[in-house]
């Protein structure tokens, strides 16, 4: 086993976290879950979640990664249990599958920044997006956008992956902001901020069955949890790091470019009609609904740039996380250099997700797997682990570096133990039904 490295800084963890959240779960499909679900409704039952659900099983990862500096799988024999490094296996195999398709999105957001710039999507934003996103041209792009995130991993913890989050997580949320102040002077900004901040409670009360499933499910995803990733990142950590306030700040921070992500997108929707509904969230919806936007308003090219390079700051901090869960484990157990590993392992992605680039039902198909069944399964049993395993381990670690944690340990912990498996059971629950038991089950579709 290789000499393990650490962040150099408590802020560059805190960065590199707030990274691997803030990636496509919030640009990509936040608003437009947001739109199919009740608009405003779901807004309010997703922040709960984050709250409830989300916050909780983030300190359950992280008291796992820091209490045992190692990898997602060796974490658990490292504590003595090591039937249940299986559960470690599992989110980092969820990880890896999901890169094999995220590289896909990230070529494709390589191809609408050059749209931006040169105006090629103005005139047909639908048969724009339909040549770049799949087939030859989208092989390529997922190969560009994959030699990045392989290059960034290579270089390590403390010149790749600390550098590289310092700078790009600043520029999300300062873009962000800029760009949610342009939106602020288009015509549909009023119609937008009405339908993404303001709840109608009679909603709220007559969907909350359907509401609240997708709610938990997106509140878990967004914080890159059940992916073996802050796991991973924990383990870097020093033991008197406050894992509850970083694990705050960057909830807040996630939380925040969601919020922001929706206040650029409904505006611009809203400004050119653009009619949101449960059909309109597929994997093309961001491209081929912003670009009609961007191609409608003043200055498009501009904003169009500005935008979809944040969506590929965002995407590359989410996709080397995902990376680096794979290699952590290679380089705790192997004596191999990170470059070649990070290589090898991106040859692996890249064939995997070649039905992804060349047809983008198989996308769907492995989006669907991922995010209906491998990570609240995988997502569970971490939770499981930490919360009737570990039981008061897990409080003691927490209270490292905090000072103590007074009345929020036994809450937490029983928090975990009972609101968070409950909540991920429904969610895993409704994901079996809609692969498998529905009229049209996702498992067969792409068949």
């Amino acid at each position: 086993m290789s000499d393990r490295e650490t962040w150099t800084t408590r802020l560059g963890f805190i960065l590199a976290a707030v990274g691997s959240a803030v990636g496509l779960g919030n640009l990509w499909q936040f608003p437009f879950k947001t739109g199919a679900n009740g608009g405003a409704a779901f807004v309010v039952f997703y922040l709960i979640a984050v709250l409830f659900i989300g916050f909780p099983a983030m300190l359950a990862e992280f008291v796992l990664g820091r209490r045992t500096n190692v990898n997602a799988v060796d974490a658990f024999g490292e504590l003595g249990h090591h039937g249940w490094r299986l559960v470690g296996g599992i989110g980092i195999l969820t990880g890896f599958w999901i890169l094999s398709y995220y590289n896909v999105v990230g070529g494709w957001v390589l191809r609408y920044i050059l749209g931006s710039a040169t105006g090629a999507y103005f005139g047909d934003p639908g048969g724009y997006f339909g040549a770049v996103s799949a087939g030859p041209e989208a092989v390529l792009a997922q190969a560009v956008f994959l030699a990045l995130v392989v290059g960034i991993v290579a270089l390590g913890i403390e010149d790749g992956i600390e550098k590289a989050t310092t700078v790009m997580v600043p520029s999300i949320v300062v873009l962000m902001i800029a760009l949610a102040a342009w939106v602020a002077t288009l015509p549909g900004a009023g119609a937008g901020y009405a339908f993404f901040l303001s709840p109608d409670l009679g909603t709220m009360v007559d969907n909350a069955g359907s509401i609240i499933p997708f709610a938990v499910g997106q509140a878990f995803f967004t914080l890159s949890l059940g992916m073996a990733i802050m796991i991973t990142y924990s383990s870097y950590v020093g033991e008197d790091d406050n894992l509850v306030f970083d694990g705050g700040i960057i909830v807040v921070m996630n939380t925040l470019v969601g919020v922001l992500a929706g206040l650029v997108v409904f505006p611009i929707l809203l400004t050119i009609d653009y009619q949101i509904t449960t059909t309109t969230g597929g994997p093309g919806a961001l491209f081929v609904a912003t670009a009609s936007g961007f191609s409608s308003v003043p200055f498009g090219r501009l904003f169009g740039v500005v935008f979809f390079g944040v969506v590929l700051i965002a995407a590359l901090s989410s996709a080397i996380s995902l990376l680096e869960v794979s290699v952590a484990w290679a380089n705790d157990n192997f004596g191999v250099s990170r470059p070649v590993l990070a290589t090898g392992i991106g040859v692996g992605l890249f064939v995997l997700g070649l039905p992804s680039a060349w047809d983008t039902a198989w996308l769907t198909w492995f989006d669907n797997f991922a995010y209906q069944l491998f990570l609240p399964l995988s997502a569970l049993l971490v939770v499981v682990f930490v919360g009737w395993v570990l039981g008061e381990d897990a409080v003691a670690e927490l209270r490292q570096g905090t000072g103590g944690l007074g009345w929020f340990g036994p809450v937490w912990l029983w928090a975990l133990r009972l609101v968070v498996v409950a909540g991920i059971l429904a969610t895993l629950g409704l994901g079996v039904e809609t692969m498998f038991l529905g009229e049209d089950p996702a498992v067969v579709q792409p068949f």
